[in-house]
């Protein structure tokens, strides 16, 4: 699918172009942050920023109007807009957005949510980015994009066929003997205004090191959202070129405008070779993003402890520490020697500086050695294996019934 990338300022480059040419427009220019973007790429070669500085609230509004206007031009009568924008700026932009595209013709406000971590005490840590969607007129295109049921979501609500009753209130449909109709299984969800998609993790193979670079997965949802194959998108910021790399692999027309040189000579560079990052969060649900052991957390009720997500080492730290270091958990995995979970334990807690570490053993495993458990390992015997031990101790004995003895692993 055919690309193009311009160097120069939009607004300028813009007037050139016929009215109605475009199908989307996607934007993220400047925030209003009052400060110079700057970020290198992961192995420090190149270094790319943008000023984000203004002298005003004025000239700042001033700057987007004017591009606004071209935008508006050029886009077809079934076009739509995406603003990108965080809380600096959304009230700017909500406001002339309003004035050039009219408000009968907004449709949403996205939330765009993500996890980030901080240190940050004395404020709320932000976790989301906001695009305002508006269309040119009300015969907008626009693709009803599914997603799936929540795990909250009642089996009935998915299963169950619904009608109106005359008060023209959404009830559970039923035959003429009074029982509830069946609609099978239903597509899923419409996707709704806030969209958890993660953030780029800083080994992502998409990530270039630009400043503010959105994930692919991101822009592909708002191109599929009000474009069909073939369709133009624009993005007159395209800074790191991610829009036009969404485009291009949804078989969509790409066209981008950046003034920085970099900026330009980056989004060539990625649509050479474009690539998307997937996300399992996404692809297989929350549920499948935790590897946590429930087995494991199980076993640690009634102990103040914090569980781990994805680490095959540590199932758990506990809320006391040794030597101010905290202490990591592990429950021994079914199959799994005594050795072998003491290493992977060992292995992971080192890397965090433990300086003791508990190893929940649950089964009693053959092996050819003895078992081999590194001085910092604190070995606990589960109440199951205890249990499993002591029977097979009486067993052993012969004797006929479990006497009132207490036994230890």
């Amino acid at each position: 699918m055919q690309t193009k990338v311009y160097k120069g300022d939009c607004a300028e480059v813009l007037r050139t172009w016929k009215e109605a040419s475009v199908d989307l427009v996607y934007l993220d220019p400047p925030f209003f942050t009052q400060r110079k973007q700057t970020l290198t790429t992961q192995d420090r070669s190149r270094e790319f920023s943008f000023d984000d500085r203004w002298r005003s609230v004025s000239e700042y509004s001033q700057f987007l109007f004017d591009r606004l206007g071209e935008f508006h031009r050029v886009l077809k009568v079934t076009g739509s807009i995406f603003f990108h924008c965080d809380k600096t700026a959304s009230h700017i932009a909500r406001l002339l957005l309003n004035e050039i595209f009219g408000e009968q013709n907004f449709q949403s406000e996205i939330i765009w949510s993500y996890k980030r971590w901080s240190n940050s005490a004395r404020k709320l840590l932000p976790a989301h980015q906001t695009i305002l969607f508006y269309t040119k007129s009300s015969e907008f295109k626009f693709n009803r994009l599914l997603t799936n049921y929540s795990p909250t979501t009642n089996v009935d609500q998915i299963l169950q066929k619904r009608s109106r009753d005359s008060a023209n209130k959404s009830v559970y449909q039923r035959d003429k003997n009074g029982d509830i109709v069946f609609g099978g299984a239903k597509p899923g969800v419409p996707l709704s205004d806030v969209w958890e998609i993660p953030f780029l993790n800083p080994k992502a193979k998409e990530r270039t090191g630009y400043p503010t670079q959105k994930p692919v997965l991101l822009l592909e949802q708002i191109v599929q959202l009000c474009t069909d194959e073939g369709d133009t998108v624009l993005d007159p910021f395209c800074g790191s070129g991610t829009t036009l790399v969404a485009a291009f692999l949804l078989n969509r027309v790409a066209v981008g405008i950046d003034i920085s040189s970099e900026a330009v000579a980056l989004t060539r560079e990625r649509l050479a070779t474009p690539t998307r990052t997937e996300s399992n969060l996404l692809k297989n649900g929350v549920d499948s993003y935790r590897n946590v052991n429930s087995d494991a957390l199980a076993l640690l009720n009634g102990i103040p402890h914090t569980p781990v997500q994805r680490n095959n080492g540590i199932d758990a730290f506990l809320d006391q520490t040794f030597e101010d270091v905290p202490i990591p958990v592990r429950v021994q995995r079914r199959g799994e020697t005594l050795s072998e979970a003491a290493f992977a334990l060992h292995k992971a807690a080192k890397s965090k500086k433990a300086r003791r570490m508990f190893l929940i053993a649950t089964e009693d495993q053959p092996s050819l050695f003895p078992a081999s458990i590194p001085d910092e390992v604190i070995v606990i015997t589960s109440a199951a294996l205890s249990i499993t031990r002591a029977l097979k101790t009486l067993r052993d004995k012969n004797e006929g019934a479990i006497k009132k003895n207490v036994w230890y692993g």
